[in-house]
């Protein structure tokens, strides 16, 4: 069953054994929700969009063997792009989950979404903290009043311009009502962070992560809630290359062509690891350099080589692989872990044919 979903309107394809189409349906909630337990257990096929998580949760628990799949593997198997309709989708979701090479999105568990609706609140209110200080900036140059750039000396400037004599009435009251509204909105970003901290503190995984310089609360409590399982991907690198921070390939030929950052996958959680890279930066910078570990010095060559945007975008790339290493295998941050690291075949003998050695 290929399912393209909607809020209120869900367009059903059917398909046997053979990829032959048994019959479409365009169902409105009630109804698609009627049709879906009268159904025997089979293949449910998503796009992984807004509540495709709880969909698949719910055809899981009757059942069914449930697959999302990203759109962006889904378009190449419309039929028409021109033609885009529900109807089509809904086919073209079904084929796509078919492909043997297709790869599928693990569903989330309630409570790793019930993790990620603090994330996704406390980022809402930063974006609406922004949003209104750039608003009381604008006003305030109406007025020749220009406060600094800074978010955290705007608002400490605040208390004092509603004070300030000088300023018309009607905009000390604006900013006495804005600082209410700061007020609240800091609260509601502290009970975002209170909640993230016990999550954190709650989960084994999250704790180990925080061992590492450059990973807090947010990032430790993001990764573990975002990650369903990371033995799903082979390796460091795939789960670098699920969150964006691998180049993008245009090989061709038998010749390798990097380009630039693909910034694909988890926007939110790739962001934390760049930000987190910041500070281990600035860490390895300062350390001295008989003092500094084997990571902090790869970290500063990598700096003197390729400057500093990118360095952090190879830290946080770094920061990925051990990550999934330490999810994958459920152990702690290790930083000497390379030395017990032994190259695949290591362990084998060389074969030395002395007639090679050209000995007399």
């Amino acid at each position: 069953m290929g399912i393209d979903l909607a809020k209120d309107v869900f367009a059903v394809c059917a398909m046997d054994v053979t990829g032959a189409v048994v019959y479409h349906k365009t169902l409105k909630r009630d109804a698609f929700v009627a049709w879906a337990q009268q159904l025997s257990p089979c293949v449910i096929a998503m796009e992984a969009c807004g509540s495709s998580h709880h969909w698949g949760r719910w055809f899981a628990a009757r059942g069914h063997s449930a697959k999302l799949m990203a759109p962006e593997f889904v378009q190449p198997f419309r039929k028409s792009m021109a033609a885009k309709n529900d109807k089509n989708d809904a086919e073209a979701i079904a084929i796509a989950a078919r492909q043997p090479t297709m790869r599928f999105v693990a569903i989330k568990s309630v409570d790793q979404q019930s993790v990620l609706v603090w994330h996704r609140l406390r980022e809402g209110y930063k974006e609406a903290r922004t949003a209104h200080l750039n608003r009381i900036r604008s006003l305030l140059g109406e007025f020749g009043v220009w406060p600094p750039r800074s978010a955290d000396k705007l608002i400490r400037a605040l208390p004092g311009l509603s004070a300030d004599s000088t300023i018309p009435e009607g905009l000390r009251l604006a900013i006495e009502q804005s600082l209410q509204y700061l007020k609240t909105v800091h609260e509601q970003i502290a009970l975002c962070d209170r909640q993230i901290t016990l999550h954190v503190t709650t989960q084994p995984a999250a704790m180990r992560l925080t061992a590492m310089t450059g990973i807090g609360t947010l990032t430790a409590s993001a990764s573990v809630a975002t990650v369903v399982d990371a033995k799903q991907f082979k390796n460091g690198r795939q789960f670098a290359a699920w969150l964006g921070l691998t180049p993008r390939q245009m090989s061709s030929g038998g010749k390798t062509k990097l380009g630039r950052t693909t910034r694909r996958g988890d926007t939110y959680v790739r962001s934390l690891l760049v930000q987190g890279a910041k500070s281990t930066l600035q860490v390895a910078l300062r350390q001295a350099a008989d003092k500094a570990s084997r990571l902090q010095q790869w970290i500063v060559a990598v700096y003197q080589r390729v400057g500093y945007h990118k360095t952090l975008v190879a830290i946080a790339n770094k920061h990925a692989r051990m990550l999934w290493a330490m999810l994958a295998k459920d152990s702690a941050y290790d930083a000497d872990a390379w030395q017990h690291w032994q190259a695949p075949g290591a362990n084998c003998q060389l074969q030395i044919n002395i007639r090679d050695l050209n000995l007399e």
